[in-house]
């Protein structure tokens, strides 16, 4: 196994959902790339909180301008022509930075529907968004491939508008199915809220973790009484992401021995519910601190 490769059979592995606050550099420094020191500062913060499975930290942009500001056919947030795969790799130099400092390194795509929701069709390439979702899932799988290439153990596709009702599910599972089956690598789907209307369709994609809300989203649990996994894992969110409070070690150890009870401590990931961006650099550390903290005395009763 590569010191890359992801390992399922580590106990309760912890992680993240993806973005991490943006702590730009400021002066000469900042003028070259205000960013480069927001990515080395997140990922430090990972590392220093004891995260098994880290992310780049996703600060450059948020989650739909940082893919859809690179790809050919697309201005601003319009569709004005075919949409392809960028000329250069999108993600994939500040992934790179990650892979140097940690053994695992998730890489993170804004899933092919929520990008699609979010542009304006301004040409006839494409009569409906049903057929731009499918080329974005063309162009999102050339960025999974060339983040396999670059080392990542995983690649997680975060898909939020599947759980609205507002995108077509049939058409977003396709496209789905068509970026895990392109790159070589397990792939993670990430879906935010309530998912009791759509589980069923997620359990049949042919991805290797699904990873939920159910710090504040319980009913997620619920739902997964009668469900086969059918080989999956399951990334449990038993930190709040949408709540600046921290949670106590005691809370989230409870949390998670409540995801335990459902699916078993071999088969689950543990993370937040979602990404940490709109937290402060202080509160998204101690989250995560304390997730670990409360993950690892999990672990002793298993050990």
């Amino acid at each position: 196994m590569s010191a890359h490769t992801f390992d399922p059979t580590t106990l309760l592995p912890t992680t993240v959902v993806g973005s991490f606050p943006a702590v730009k550099k400021t002066g000469l420094f900042g003028l070259v790339d205000p960013y480069r020191h927001a990515v080395r500062f997140a990922v430090s913060e990972q590392l220093r909180a004891g995260i098994d499975i880290i992310s780049d930290g996703q600060v450059r942009e948020g989650m739909v301008r940082a893919f859809t500001g690179k790809l050919p056919g697309i201005r601003d947030d319009t569709v004005i022509s075919h949409v392809g795969a960028a000329a250069i790799p999108i993600t994939v130099s500040d992934t790179r930075y990650a892979l140097k400092q940690a053994n695992q390194v998730k890489g993170i795509l804004t899933g092919p529907s929520s990008l699609a929701h979010a542009l304006r069709i301004q040409t006839p390439e494409y009569r409906n968004r049903e057929e731009l979702v499918l080329d974005l899932a063309g162009a999102l799988a050339a960025e999974g491939r060339a983040l396999a290439e670059a080392g990542v153990c995983i690649i997680q596709i975060d898909e939020p508008i599947l759980s609205t009702g507002a995108a077509d599910l049939e058409t977003g599972v396709s496209a789905i199915t068509a970026i895990a089956n392109a790159v070589p690598v397990p792939v993670c789907l990430h879906v935010c809220g309530p998912l009791e209307t759509i589980i069923d369709s997620l359990l049949k994609l042919p991805i290797s973790i699904l990873d939920i809300e159910a710090a504040t989203e319980p009913q997620n649990l619920e739902i997964f009484s009668d469900k086969d996994l059918a080989g999956k894992m399951v990334g449990c969110g038993c930190v709040a992401s949408s709540d600046h409070e921290v949670e106590s070690v005691d809370l989230i150890k409870k949390r998670i021995e409540q995801c335990i009870e459902v699916f078993s401590h071999e088969t689950i990931l543990i993370d937040p519910d979602c990404g940490l961006r709109m937290h402060t650099p202080e509160g998204a550390y101690a989250k995560l601190s304390r997730m670990v903290e409360a993950t690892q005395l999990v672990r002793k009763e298993y050990t």
